[in-house]
């Protein structure tokens, strides 16, 4: 099993946070103006933001879930232009093959001397940030495809390998499963994304400000707010965050608690009654995803550590793909943030 993922710890040659308060700042700055400028048109949703910056900050990948409608192609559209990095949308559908997101090897034939030789035409994958617009409609081996270039960040086609350009932050959107033609990402598959954010109806009053804003004849042209290389420069800053032998220890206690396997101590009393709904629980990418997460919230909120509230904070996003429930907790109406929930709650703090 491949759990591959960027170090938790702080790595040698990282910028330490606390040695750089400027960069920090701007960083604070950035997200005020950010959730300012996206407001203009996206209305509410600012947890899906939040959550897609921590992402982005952790070099990871997001995958936002929601019924038609609701907006989550517009909030990575968006996203993507305040950030000005180089963008790329690609609509899923189920003729869509490998070669047409990769790009494929297209014979050319030079005019002059009329030698003929093979020549890479790279495809929609070759961007900075890439939005898969419905990406369970796609077949699951153009899926595999996109998975595998999130994981290795390169892709290969015949004998030659080809890198991706950093950053690379794929937001992938998907309908529900319960949606005509769709094909649901295999667990294994859904492992790949840091985060999956659920993208839910608007409250009436948004709802309002949702119509008003859009059933006009305005053209709002977005800013931009970080460069390429900025985002880069706070990727680096957000590893160089210290992280406590304890907090750590208590991100790896929550992931081991969602075991059914689990005999630890932290997965007594309630947590060991919720294992009669889950099939299996998280693996070690959770906790590596955990810390990362919390590394980036806690400088998000202008802070040099990390604290037990970062770790609950993104526990929702990183663990809900990453538990399999069965079929007691489906009877039984049990949902996996439920049982998320309930973990975060029961779990100790190390002392």
């Amino acid at each position: 099993m491949n759990h591959q993922m960027p170090e938790t710890n702080d790595s040698m040659g990282q910028p330490a946070a606390g040695d750089h308060p400027e960069i920090v700042a701007r960083l604070q700055q950035a997200r005020t103006q950010l959730k300012q400028e996206i407001g203009r048109v996206v209305i509410g949703q600012e947890k899906v933001i939040d959550s897609l910056l921590i992402a982005m900050l952790c070099r990871g990948h997001a995958l936002m879930i929601g019924v038609p409608g609701l907006g989550k192609t517009l909030i990575a559209r968006s996203l993507a232009k305040m950030l000005d990095m180089q963008y790329s949308r690609i609509q899923f559908t189920p003729d869509l093959m490998p070669s047409d997101i990769t790009g494929s090897d297209i014979i050319e034939e030079d005019p002059e001397t009329g030698r003929r030789q093979l020549e890479f035409f790279r495809g929609p994958l070759f961007t900075n940030f890439l939005l898969a617009d419905e990406i369970n409609r796609a077949p699951p081996k153009t899926q595999a495809a996109l998975l595998q270039a999130m994981q290795e960040r390169e892709i290969s086609v015949g004998r030659e390998t080809y890198h991706l350009p950093p950053p690379f932050f794929v937001v992938a959107t998907q309908n529900p499963v319960e949606q005509e033609g769709t094909y649901p990402l295999p667990e294994a598959q859904l492992d790949r994304f840091m985060f999956n954010i659920p993208v839910v109806y608007p409250s009436k009053q948004e709802e309002v400000e949702i119509v008003k804003a859009t059933t006009g004849d305005a053209d709002v042209q977005l800013q931009s707010i970080l460069s390429l290389d900025e985002v880069l420069q706070l990727q680096s800053l957000v590893r160089g965050v210290p992280v406590a032998n304890h907090v750590i220890q208590y991100a790896v206690d929550l992931v081991d608690a969602s075991r059914p396997t689990s005999q630890a101590p932290a997965s007594k009393g309630t947590a060991s009654e919720l294992h009669r709904y889950i099939r299996y629980g998280a693996s070690p990418r959770a906790s590596q995803c955990l810390v990362l997460g919390g590394k980036a919230r806690a400088i998000l909120l202008g802070r040099y550590h990390v604290d037990f509230e970062d770790i609950r904070a993104v526990a929702a996003p990183v663990m809900r793909h990453r538990l399999a429930l069965n079929f007691q907790a489906r009877t039984e109406n049990i949902t996996v943030d439920h049982v998320i929930t309930q973990l975060v709650k029961t779990v100790p703090t190390p002392s």
